[in-house]
């Protein structure tokens, strides 16, 4: 029921509201005077997912006048992503509307496992709504996908929009949300990334309109960080990044949360259980940044034993999954987990090894470093990177091999500088040089002629690594009274 301009059409619950098919229900209503389907009553079509919308118009003695129906297509050739007939006359309808919705509906699962595996089941669209150049936006896109994939999660497509102002409520406009709608209906995809955080009211308003996950960025690295954190501190600051993501985003998630508390002790004004939720999660981050604090006091006693051993510390560093603990592997004789993922290393890991002039070292692999890391979660995993600042020779390993080589170069050099670490000692390492073209090896030289070509994998240029970072060192005698003077101040 409605007024004479619109119908409120109530909430209709979950029923068949798996991403890839029509939702069962059809609206059939009404229109005073010749209107013909409004762009509302489309939008209501598609973010609803209804098998179809048909409309009656009616003379103003209330006899029946012409009928007009709509569905969303299968496929979108560049074309709309629905169709609509052209008005009738009421008593010349002849069409059979279940016979068209089943036909729909076996196009729409055509792309569709029916029994899913695992790997299956989570599909995503990725989009980038943005005021940079289209090219960059591909290029920052590609990165997301990647991480996608590093999260499990298999990409069906992609949306780019340049904009001179971002909408403030959706993002995007109401008729590009329609557009996504149909294409994750088309490719079987039930979770929308955008690439850049979502402000909580993005978020809210976006899960208002359709039922497909919301995810950004940010989320979706701390997904990854989740998976991958395998020490109680990597687990403690991933939770502490949640949180700390979470918090602000409790608003008006749903009615249920602001029910109040009920029942014997608990009446009278009372606390809503959206201020219960934001309570224990403000004490739970108080509860874990005491943690991380004694972890970091504990890696700090650490840090000074090994200062009054005369052992330093030489810290891999570079953007992710360039090769730092395969090359960690490959020095030391070690097995630490490697992966062909973003962020496969979360937790610093440290290994003992023997130079040739009868040193030792100790040699430290950090997490991997990535583009548009929001800053609260550079603070949460300050901690992490916490070994940098005691390292005498910092390695900057990089994928000599990867197109952008010279961008994600550049990213760890504005962290590096961020951190005010650029002015140790470092050495550039060319990682994966078994993988660059020979074209390629020669710009990259005259690029970065200071820069050791190595290979991981092959162990090719290890031995001139070994040696740059033995130069990099302090003498071994002026290095260990320089210690001691250190310990007796």
């Amino acid at each position: 029921m409605g007024d004479s301009e619109r119908i409120v059409i109530p909430y209709l619950g979950r029923e068949r509201g798996g991403s890839g098919r029509l939702r069962g229900l059809r609206l059939l209503h009404t229109h005073r005077g010749s209107t013909p389907l409004t762009q509302e009553d489309l939008m209501d079509l598609i973010f609803l997912r209804l098998d179809c919308i048909t409309l009656l118009t009616v003379k103003k003695g209330g006899e029946p006048h012409r009928f007009q129906w709509a569905y969303i297509l299968p496929s979108n050739l560049n074309q709309k992503p629905y169709f609509i007939c052209s008005p009738l006359p009421w008593d010349k309808v002849n069409i059979n509307i279940s016979a068209t919705i089943n036909a729909l509906e076996e196009e729409l699962g055509k792309g569709i496992s029916p029994d899913p595996s695992p790997s299956e089941r989570e599909k995503a669209l990725l989009i980038s709504v943005s005021t940079s150049p289209h090219h960059l936006q591909e290029k920052s896109l590609e990165e997301l996908q990647e991480l996608a994939r590093t999260a499990g999660v298999e990409v069906v497509g992609s949306l780019i929009q340049r904009v001179n102002k971002k909408n403030p409520q959706y993002i995007l406009g109401k008729g590009k949300l329609a557009e996504l709608e149909v294409m994750c209906l088309q490719r079987g995809a039930n979770i929308l990334i955008f690439d850049g955080e979502l402000s909580p009211s993005q978020i809210n308003n976006l899960a208002k309109i359709t039922e497909r996950k919301i995810l950004d960025r940010t989320q979706l690295i701390l997904d990854i960080f989740a998976q991958h954190a395998k020490s109680r501190a990597g687990k403690y600051q991933v939770e502490l990044a949640q949180l700390e993501y979470t918090l602000p985003r409790l608003v008006g998630k749903n009615r249920a949360m602001s029910r109040l508390s009920g029942g014997i002790g608990g009446r009278g004004p009372g606390e809503t259980k959206l201020e219960m939720d934001r309570r224990k999660i403000r004490e739970r981050k108080a509860r874990l940044k005491r943690e991380l604090l004694r972890i970091r006091r504990q890696r700090e006693h650490t840090r000074v034993r090994r200062k009054k051993a005369g052992i330093p510390v030489v810290a891999l560093v570079g953007y992710t999954n360039v090769g730092k603990s395969t090359l960690l592997n490959s020095l030391t004789n070690s097995s630490i987990y490697t992966a062909d993922k973003l962020f496969a290393t979360l937790d610093p890991t440290s290994r003992r090894i023997r130079f040739p002039d009868e040193r030792e070292i100790i040699l430290t692999d950090t997490v991997g470093f990535i583009r548009f890391l929001p800053q609260k979660l550079k603070e949460t995993f300050m901690a992490t990177l916490e070994e940098l600042y005691s390292a005498e020779v910092i390695v900057h390993v990089a994928d000599a091999s990867h197109r952008e080589v010279e961008i994600q170069i550049e990213a760890v050099e504005q962290i590096l500088e961020e951190m005010e670490l650029n002015g140790r000692p470092s050495i550039l390492v060319l990682n994966k040089w078994d993988k660059t073209p020979p074209t390629t090896r020669h710009l990259m030289l005259n690029r970065y002629p200071h820069a050791v070509p190595v290979s991981a994998i092959t162990k090719e240029g290890l031995n001139l690594l070994v040696e740059k970072i033995s130069s990099k060192l302090p003498p071994v005698q002026g290095y260990f009274r320089e210690k001691r003077e250190m310990v007796l101040t």
